[in-house]
């Protein structure tokens, strides 16, 4: 007969019925501070709001190892939304980090996760279809999801077994939002800027669209920027561009060891792709802001919003740090670092 007791993995947990389904308590109420906070600065954006708002910054504590005996936020669906993922979608320094989570999420790893993590995973994504839609961002990596998607899609479909694994009604609702993600998908065109819109790109001075050109980190932005015209292309292939984009990513030891003897003929580009096939491009260098991980009180939080540290709370131990050295900077959470948490 089943042992009855409480659940070792959650113990003691509350539970709410929502419109989503049940979520844990503690999440539920975290989550609720943070929409309400969110309101309150649109609200009225002053002084005391931007103080007030610092007790609510979206953080998830979590163990460096997780294991199923280890009672915490191991859980990649309280983890999403106690990080606010949802919210993190709209802003444009975080947009490219999502879509590469979701990257490695969305396929057929997603069926064998908990019906949570599902949940919380198709929402995530139905935002980012309707942020690319209609802010016309990043149309490549939105594309990338969908071909992910439509494959999941076809395998639930053409399944011989009775389907994935899991509740029926529960996949029915995943293909009913599958089915609004694509039609949103279906309906996403790239509007061209109105001919009396000015100035325009191509109208600025050269200098200016190099500098433009220079922001670029991705090479594969690059390449797509010089099919666009013949300026822009020229721009592209020149030597410079090239070399500040190998100086980004590459370190001065890694450049020199392929470096040729002949310096007058240099390349960057064939030295960059020499460099991206035996190093491979740093991680942490293709996203303008990543989670954070703090070697003190363990805690994954956005670099740009921060987080309520015991090293700032703690007058004492702040302390100590300071006699032992300083305190130590967080460390970044690339998408790949981020998901060994719950080992996936």
């Amino acid at each position: 007969m089943p042992f009855i007791s409480k659940d070792w993995r959650s113990p003691g947990e509350a539970w709410v019925k929502t419109e989503e389904g049940w979520e844990k308590k503690k999440v539920l109420e975290h989550c609720k501070q943070i929409r309400y906070q969110e309101s309150k600065e649109e609200e009225k954006e002053n002084i005391d709001s931007v103080q007030q708002s610092t007790s609510h910054q979206p953080h998830c504590h979590i163990t460096v190892k997780s294991t199923n005996e280890i009672a915490g936020f191991n859980e990649l669906d309280e983890a999403v939304k106690r990080l606010d993922f949802r919210s993190a979608v709209r802003d444009v320094r975080r947009f490219n980090y999502i879509c590469a989570l979701l990257d490695h999420l969305i396929g057929q790893q997603m069926t064998g996760m908990s019906g949570c993590t599902q949940k919380a995973l198709l929402a995530m994504l139905e935002e980012v279809a309707r942020y690319a839609t209609t802010s016309q961002h990043n149309p490549r990596g939105f594309r990338r999801l969908l071909n992910k998607l439509r494959a999941l899609s076809t395998a639930e479909r053409s399944s011989c077994w009775g389907g994935p694994l899991g509740s029926q009604l529960l996949w029915h609702q995943h293909t009913a939002k599958i089915d609004r993600i694509l039609n949103m998908a279906s309906e996403f065109q790239i509007k061209e800027p109105h001919p009396d819109l000015h100035p325009k790109l191509l109208n600025l001075p050269e200098e200016c669209i190099r500098e433009i050109i220079l922001r670029l980190s991705d090479h594969r932005d690059l390449t797509a920027s010089a099919q666009s015209c013949d300026e822009i292309f020229s721009i592209v292939n020149e030597q410079r561009v090239w070399r500040e984009l190998t100086k980004f990513h590459f370190t001065t030891q890694q450049i020199e060891l392929v470096l040729p003897k002949d310096t007058e003929t240099l390349d960057w580009k064939i030295i960059f792709n020499s460099l991206k096939k035996v190093y491979g491009l740093n991680e942490e260098r293709q996203y303008a802001e990543m989670l954070s991980l703090c070697k003190y009180c363990r805690c994954l939080f956005w670099k740009s919003l921060g987080h309520p540290c015991i090293a700032e709370q703690c007058p004492d131990f702040k302390a100590r740090l300071q006699e032992a050295g300083g305190i130590t900077p967080p460390a970044p959470v690339p998408p790949s670092a981020f998901l060994k948490f719950f080992s996936l």
